[in-house]
């Protein structure tokens, strides 16, 4: 049994508390929550019979906790991931891992040098169309790659915003890209392999944040791929879609819905007798924007915990979606194409204005 404390009670913290305090993850459980506004810790506490935290080094003092789930502000993950492995805690961190690429090294390192494990939750790439999309492309069924293409088209208006003070800085949160995009972007690349370079633009339009609310890129991948990424949380008035495009030469296929959850087009070059039921039996409709992933993604962490297998995404996963989003902001304010690897400039992600 892997017992789970989890550092901070916000937005994304239900996800998590339902599925760990809830017992639907088998191998875990809940045992405590933490947060520097008891008030939100008490809530979650008391809805699963846990112990409540305002002070994190208290809740790390306990010997009956094997992990901690990180759900701060981004801008805060390597302060708490660095000081949950020193307490040989394992690590599991919300997205983005960090906002700076030598914060995200910092992580990594602290986890080695602790002996212990860090999860980057990517709960995206175990969505059912996903895990079937995946299966195709190891097949070799696409054949050589074309296009890649993903749209987040979400709607985020200035209440959402104005509900905690980090929201849309770039010190604490970053702006589409990091936030809301995250999932899409790593999922492109899982897809299409290494980014060569990027050019990206973004504006500000429909709220009053520090960062974009809006913003569009191209990427050529190393296999001579492209790549095409369009991301707004200024759809109003509610949430349209996101979704995941893959062109290839033997084969298109595109995951929509709102959370890349349906299977809206599949069909390839060589047919399989299999591919006629696909669509019907591989879409799925979650009731939020989360998906269903989290609860397989948990899955995925108790088994690697329990056999010391490889994790899906672990650090240096984390690490890699974190440098293309940082190329992408140093295109924006550079206006230039920017190469991947590269050292950021005048990317203003993690860095308090």
């Amino acid at each position: 049994m892997i017992r789970f404390g989890l550092l901070g009670c916000g937005r994304i913290a239900k996800r998590h508390a339902d599925l760990l305090g809830g017992n639907r993850i088998d191998g875990a459980r809940l045992v405590a929550v933490c947060d520097s506004d008891r008030a939100r810790a008490d809530v979650i506490a008391s809805k699963f019979k846990v112990s409540a935290y305002d002070n994190l080094d208290a809740m790390l003092a306990r010997d009956d906790i094997d992990a901690v789930a990180v759900l701060t502000p981004s801008g805060l993950h390597p302060q708490h991931a660095i000081a949950c492995a020193r307490a040989g805690k394992h690590v599991v961190v919300e997205k983005p891992m960090a906002l700076r690429l030598q914060d995200a090294d910092d992580m990594i390192r602290a986890c080695d040098e602790a002996g212990v494990k860090l999860f980057v939750v990517k709960q995206n790439r175990f969505n059912v169309p996903i895990v079937k999309a995946r299966e195709a492309l190891d097949a070799g069924r696409f054949g050589k790659l074309v296009l890649g293409t993903v749209r987040v088209r979400w709607c985020r208006d200035q209440a959402y915003y104005d509900q905690d003070a980090w929201r849309g800085t770039w010190a604490q949160d970053g702006g589409v890209l990091t936030n809301q995009a995250s999932h899409h972007i790593d999922m492109l690349e899982w897809f299409f392999g290494d980014v060569v370079s990027v050019h990206a633009r973004s504006s500000t339009a429909l709220v009053k944040i520090e960062t974009e609310d809006t913003a569009v890129a191209t990427l050529k991948f190393r296999s001579g791929a492209l790549g095409i990424i369009e991301a707004t949380t200024a759809v109003r008035p509610a949430d349209l879609e996101g979704s995941l495009s893959i062109l290839g030469e033997k084969g298109t296929v595109e995951v929509g819905g709102f959370a890349m959850n349906q299977i809206r087009h599949w069909r390839f070059v060589n047919e399989l007798p299999s591919d006629k039921e696909v669509i019907e039996r591989f879409s799925v409709n979650p009731p939020n924007v989360y998906g269903f992933g989290h609860q397989a993604y948990y899955e995925h962490v108790i088994e690697c915990l329990a056999d010391r297998g490889a994790a899906l995404v672990d650090g240096l996963q984390g690490r890699k979606s974190l440098e293309l989003i940082s190329a992408l902001y140093e295109s924006i304010e550079t206006g230039q194409e920017v190469p991947l690897h590269f050292v950021p400039r005048r990317s203003r992600l993690g860095i308090a204005s």
